[in-house]
């Protein structure tokens, strides 16, 4: 680590408490524009098809667009914040991201919308990959670290729900242009805040490892990986197969490359860490369950129980409330007494139970009894696993791999969101047409797709359950040690001290 490096961590760590906080909700509204962004879109798809003549499978890359060069990205922006330095890659994300979003927002061609998104998509990267490594230096010390961990986690899940509700309420009250313009007033006052609150870091320099082949040999995979997954059901099983061998071939290239490369841009080092892997692999299964709930609960909302755009996104409002709730009054607490294990546990526990319930709606079923309870036991159990999951990620990470960890975590948030989705609304799909062929009713067919979406997304997020309970079992010794954070040994020193 270099010694300006030092000085800029030790600086973060001795900051006031209040500077500290302030940096958080910083951090925290750049999050919230992306996540936001990202479910804002999928209730206005109708209204935009409908202005812009999309086809179906045109209208798709409204959205693949986007998470194709935010997925691809993160990896290399995470890395590229290690290098450069974090703030400077956040600020000039989220300028990106705005000045994209107006883009957007003002755009009466289909190509332009397209091109525009996927600019969206590389400062949504930009920002978001290197806002936990800015975290976990801000707040070192472990029971600081879990609140912050989930106050930030709350505002992603918040931004989630938020999203699906602003975007059929401006649909309905004005039009889809202003999904993305309301973006510009955000973005400018978070930037402004960015540039006077968050403190400066010099990163390690981009002679430190701009493995430029690498980046592009990660970049491709992570992008052709992203692109397999969303387009599965348009290209058919054999091209699936054969874009997701080419995907497995890239990587394979990109870890030959980084064994041998003098000044490699990831360090395979950072996956000896067993609590950074298996948490990665847990958000995986975690959030493609989530997701499934998220997206499927949305098209049961309409096609089954046939709400209207605004309702639908009111009837999303107790999960986040429940979230939001939990997170900031109960999860650090939690954390900060039990660890993040037993939380972690319970938490994917009343995943999978709300899930399967979700796999008994009936055609003819009732918000109250039928979708409230399964609801809120989601909420419960994201508001338990995702801080306790986040936290699991980014310990033992070094200081100048914080950037890297948070962007791969990031990265397995878009690949778990895409895999479910793809899995599940084929799944659905497939089910109905089925059902529909032999002569079943329509109303009833589709329910029937949808029930089958959510027990296979239960069987995910049981084994994102087995998963945590097996690799993440605290008291077994990692096969290799990975060196901690320097703020992670003082806490240790303070401990062992008392």
């Amino acid at each position: 680590m270099s010694e300006g490096q030092f000085k800029g961590q030790s600086k973060g760590q001795s900051a006031p408490s209040r500077s500290r906080w302030a940096s958080l909700a910083v951090l925290s509204s750049g999050l919230l524009m992306t996540i936001i962004d990202g479910n804002i879109v999928t209730v206005a798809m109708p209204s935009i098809q409908s202005d812009l003549g999309f086809s179906a499978p045109g209208l798709a890359w409204v959205v693949n667009s986007y998470l194709i060069a935010f997925g691809g990205l993160l990896l290399l922006a995470g890395r590229l914040g290690d290098l450069v330095g974090r703030k400077r890659m956040f600020v000039w994300g989220l300028a990106l991201f705005t000045a994209a979003s107006v883009l957007c927002g003002v755009a009466t061609d289909q190509g332009v919308l397209i091109a525009a998104r996927a600019v969206q998509g590389v400062g949504g990267a930009m920002t978001s990959a290197v806002v936990l490594g800015m975290l976990v230096a801000l707040f070192p010390e472990p029971r600081e670290q879990a609140k912050a961990i989930a106050v930030f986690s709350a505002v992603g899940a918040a931004g989630g729900a938020l999203g699906t509700f602003l975007g059929g309420a401006l649909t309905e009250t004005l039009n889809w242009h202003w999904i993305f313009l309301i973006n510009l007033p955000i973005g400018v006052v978070a930037l402004v805040a960015a540039v006077r609150i968050l403190s400066n870091d010099r990163g390690t320099g981009i002679g430190g490892g701009a493995d430029y082949p690498g980046a592009a040999l990660i970049t491709g995979a992570l992008m052709l990986t992203v692109y397999t997954i969303v387009g599965s059901a348009e290209h058919g099983t054999s091209a699936t197969l054969g874009l997701a061998a080419l995907s497995l071939a890239l990587y394979a290239a990109f870890a030959a490359r980084q064994a041998r490369a003098a000044r490699p841009l990831l360090r395979l080092r950072v996956f000896r860490s067993r609590s950074l892997t298996g948490a990665n692999a847990v958000q995986i299964a975690m959030i493609a369950g989530m997701y499934g709930f998220q997206y499927i609960g949305a098209l049961y909302f309409q096609r089954v129980l046939g709400y209207g755009e605004l309702k639908t996104g009111f009837a999303f409002l107790p999960a986040p409330v429940v979230i939001g709730v939990l997170m900031l009054s109960v999860s650090a607490r939690l954390i900060g007494r039990f660890g993040p294990y037993r939380p972690l546990l319970a938490g994917l526990t009343l995943i999978t139970a709300g899930l399967a319930l979700l796999g008994r709606l009936p055609a003819d079923g009732s918000y109250v009894t039928d979708v409230l309870p399964p609801m809120i036991l989601l909420g419960a159990g994201f508001a338990a696993a995702m801080p306790a999951v986040t936290g699991l990620a980014m310990s033992g990470v070094r200081e100048e791999d914080a950037g890297l960890a948070s962007g791969l975590f990031n990265t397995t948030q878009v690949v778990g969101g895409s895999l479910g989705l793809a899995v599940l609304t084929t799944l659905a799909a497939s089910r109905t047409e089925g059902l529909l062929a032999d002569g079943g009713r329509t109303l009833a067919a589709t329910a029937d797709g949808y029930r089958l979406a959510f027990w296979v997304a239960t069987g995910i997020a049981a084994l994102g359950l087995a998963v945590a309970a097996t690799v993440l079992r605290p008291g077994r010794r990692p096969a290799v040690t990975v060196e901690p954070t320097p703020g992670h040994r003082e806490a240790a020193a303070v401990r062992s001290a008392r």
